[in-house]
């Protein structure tokens, strides 16, 4: 990678900042300075200090972001605040949410530039579960226990794939599904004739939305919780 290139991607400046940086003589590579902007380098091997610290470089990101209500799943929309607006330090990196929730639903996404991996976690392939809290008017048959069960048939005709319901209160429930179709879960209440008013993802695979974590804030997945996450695609 070029030195320019790298020093803008750990975050030590736009790549017209870092050319000033490097050539000021401000920056070494393995014990050498370096004053040339297009020098190659290993980003995973050579050693970079920059202005006399160690500069850590990081190829891929995987953040936990709890979303709240009124933000899209997105890096631009001209109209809202996006998830891109909210995860502060990272501008350097091209990160993206895996999957989106609607404007309205709150909880857990994970942010990353990891393309490989988040195409793994959509892909039909892998089938990876996703919890949601719902919260719903309408009355709760018991047979509609098995027909989430079993698989709800949309207003389109559109067979979903068999799901898992726990009601927790006449009007509150747990709800797993394995896809990610357009307004999904609110499709399947709407069908059974039943209207969601509150929807939060609690977990997506084997990662729980940490809720010490404040609306609108992010941390790095912990290395426990990366593992876990690509097991599942393994």
């Amino acid at each position: 990678m070029r030195l320019d290139k790298y020093l803008a991607h750990a975050g030590h400046g736009t790549r017209s900042e870092v050319k000033k940086i490097i050539q000021k003589g401000l920056v070494e590579v393995n014990g050498v300075i370096i004053k040339k902007d297009d020098q190659k380098i290993d980003e995973e091997n050579d050693e970079i200090i920059v202005s006399g610290e160690k500069s850590n470089y990081t190829k891929h990101v995987y953040l936990m972001l709890h979303k709240p209500a009124g933000v899209i799943s997105s890096n631009y929309d001209p109209n809202h605040k996006t998830t891109k607006d909210l995860i502060k330090g990272y501008e350097h990196y091209a990160t993206f949410p895996v999957g989106r929730l609607d404007l309205d639903t709150e909880g857990l996404l994970i942010i990353t530039n990891d393309g490989l991996l988040a195409h793994q976690l959509l892909s039909p392939r892998y089938h990876v579960d996703k919890t949601y809290y719902v919260e719903f008017s309408g009355d709760y048959q018991s047979i509609y226990t098995a027909l989430f069960e079993t698989g709800v048939t949309l207003e389109d005709g559109y067979l979903c794939m068999p799901s898992k319901i726990e009601l927790l209160e006449p009007q509150k429930a747990l709800l797993t599904i394995k896809e990610g179709k357009y307004h999904q879960v609110k499709r399947m209440f709407m069908v059974l004739g039943m209207t969601v008013t509150y929807l939060k993802r609690v977990s997506f695979g084997p990662i729980a939305l940490d809720e010490t974590l404040p609306k609108g804030k992010f941390r790095p997945l912990s290395e426990t919780e990366l593992e876990a996450l690509k097991k599942v695609v393994s």
